[in-house]
């Protein structure tokens, strides 16, 4: 039994985009009910708001399309002010009346000229007569542009008189758009994020034709067992689903195994799933790569995540700041003498043989030191001389910014800042090398 039914669509046309958009009917559903017929004025204006990858765009396209429901679809990033997102609007518009050939440029300064034109280029029965839909994608970027765009939206349709609906696309709240004025309040809904056993069900549709449904879901149960806990966005999963599917395959390929060894598979696809691991979101190498380097039988090691990648972009002087940071850190600063002076006289060992210091101090942290005590290592560690000039300094605010040191306290303290070094050793060998 379909769950999408309205009287205003053919049943063929619902149940077509039923099998389009899996684990959002509900969602399709409510959203038909506020249309309405195709002649019917709609609500004037739907707020969509949802975490990244949970299908709002994807399902608003799909259903605009598949209805053949007359629509403009705008990004509000690609359009960033308020002249270029009117006039793409306007130039949309022109497609979307019958009979009209290719579009013509459009110059709109203010709204009261988008409000004039746009009434001019709806001038069509059948237009009005049928409501058109104006999706604005990545709607919070209206808050950035002028203070009248954001409510003339809202009430698009009282002002020109037309029967139009503006569906706001965004990833934040309501409440972060609302104005101080006050505005017209929009029809506000809320897509959850993806459940497992929603992805489950979704990418298991992808499955090639020369494998069995049942063997595929079985690698994305999988893939997902590994992934789900790190990343949820829809588009990332289906990347590495495809990405690592011939892996998967090859004991069956080779004939080693048959679709249902589940256990010879795992430990074959385990290792080469946890090196994906490291370039989740990172896009540090290409597809092809990727695929070159599983054929070839590439160990760990040759693949580098981030940690071990990002020193390559930064400066001379600051990969000496970072490897001077974490000596301040992680040694005591008694030691100084010792690890840093030549003729530092003799210690005693049992200075160094109390009780609480047995434990490791990459066990208990980094410590926080003072900019003089960074500052002097670095001139030990360093082999020419320094000189202590701003562009030092502002390498040591651009490791801050970087997050690979971290500011302890506040600037305005009269002993001078504090810094805590946040790698780990393994980046700071490799900044070493």
């Amino acid at each position: 039994m379909p769950n999408l039914e309205h009287a205003a669509y053919p049943a063929a046309d619902l149940l077509h985009l039923e099998s389009l958009v899996p684990c959002r009917e509900s969602q399709v559903s409510l959203l038909l009910s506020v249309f309405g017929e195709r002649q019917q004025f709609s609500f004037p204006s739907i707020f969509i708001y949802g975490h990244t990858s949970s299908g709002k765009t994807y399902v608003m396209q799909t259903l605009l399309t598949t209805l053949q429901l007359p629509h403009v679809f705008v990004n509000c990033v690609e359009y960033f002010t308020s002249r270029l997102l009117l006039e793409e609007i306007l130039i949309q518009l022109q497609s979307c009346s019958p009979g009209t050939g290719q579009t013509s440029p459009v110059h709109c300064d203010t709204l009261n000229d988008f409000v004039r034109l746009f009434k001019q280029a709806v001038p069509s029965q059948e237009l009005q007569n049928e409501t058109l839909y104006i999706v604005l994608d990545r709607a919070e970027q209206l808050r950035e542009m002028e203070a009248n765009i954001l409510p003339a939206f809202l009430r698009l349709q009282e002002l020109t008189d037309r029967n139009v609906t503006v569906v706001l696309l965004s990833e934040i709240v309501w409440e972060l758009f609302r104005p101080n004025i006050g505005c017209f309040e929009p029809f506000t809904m809320y897509f959850p994020d993806y459940s497992i056993g929603h992805l489950q069900k979704i990418l298991s549709q992808n499955h090639p034709p020369e494998y069995s449904a049942d063997f595929y879901a079985a690698y994305i149960n999988i893939l997902l067992g590994v992934f789900y806990m790190v990343c949820r966005d829809l588009k990332e999963l289906r990347h590495l689903a495809a990405l690592n599917f011939a892996k998967y395959c090859e004991p069956v390929v080779r004939g080693e195994a048959n679709e249902r060894d589940t256990r010879k598979l795992w430990k074959n696809i385990e290792p080469h799933l946890k090196k994906a691991m490291q370039t989740v979101y990172l896009r540090e190498i290409s597809s092809s790569q990727w695929e070159r380097l599983q054929h070839d039988g590439g160990e760990p090691g040759q693949l580098k995540g981030l940690s071990a990648h990002t020193h390559v972009e930064l400066p001379y002087y600051s990969k000496f700041l970072l490897i001077a940071a974490y000596l301040a850190s992680y040694n005591p600063v008694r030691t100084d003498k010792r690890f840093f002076l030549k003729h530092h006289g003799k210690i005693r060992k049992t200075n160094f043989m109390k009780k609480h210091e047995k434990t490791s101090n990459h066990l208990l942290g980094p410590k926080p030191f003072p900019l003089d005590r960074l500052l002097a290592i670095l001139y030990s560690i360093v082999d020419n001389r320094v000189a202590p000039t701003a562009n030092i300094f502002s390498q040591i605010t651009s490791l801050v910014t970087l997050q690979l040191l971290s500011m302890v306290g506040q600037n305005d303290q009269l002993d001078g800042p504090r810094y805590k070094c946040t790698v780990s050793l393994d980046f700071i060998r490799a900044i070493a090398r």
